[in-house]
């Protein structure tokens, strides 16, 4: 089934600081962030649009999972890019997670204009579905999701 969704920026965190942080480092551009509390919830989201753009927050009790999903990810989602996010206490897992399949990783919100840049490159390249009247008029309502 083709779906009709545009591409998205999906968060996946527990407290939504990061979501927050990249909402402030986006504003300008205008994309929509979407939050996920879990890999379960986040890989469930990812079946509405191809090509979504995901940043994964790793964290100690996740990075099993974590990397395997990631492994997966290009046979499941195959436009589809992940950055990770993480404390600066999980940064050894850089290229683990890189070799995994990770096109960027941060341990600081404060350095987030990079993650941001390749987030908005990404969705950028994403072909818009084609949509009929009533869903181009529903996409376009500030409360359309």
């Amino acid at each position: 089934m083709t779906s009709t969704h545009t591409a998205r920026l999906i968060v996946c965190e527990r407290t939504g600081r990061w979501a927050a942080a990249l909402r402030m480092e986006l504003a300008e551009a205008g994309v929509r962030v979407w939050e996920t509390r879990s890999l379960a919830e986040c890989w469930e989201t990812l079946a509405a649009a191809p090509g979504n753009f995901v940043v994964v927050e790793l964290g100690a009790a996740t990075a099993d999972d974590l990397l395997a999903r990631m492994i997966g990810l290009a046979d499941s989602f195959p436009r589809t890019r992940v950055a990770v996010v993480a404390d600066r206490s999980l940064a050894e897992y850089e290229w683990l997670l890189r070799e995994a399949g990770a096109v960027h990783f941060a341990c600081s919100r404060r350095q987030l204009a990079p993650l941001a840049r390749t987030a908005c490159r990404h969705l950028a390249q994403v072909p818009t579905p084609r949509q009929g009247l009533a869903e181009r008029i529903w996409a376009g309502l500030p409360w359309s999701g």
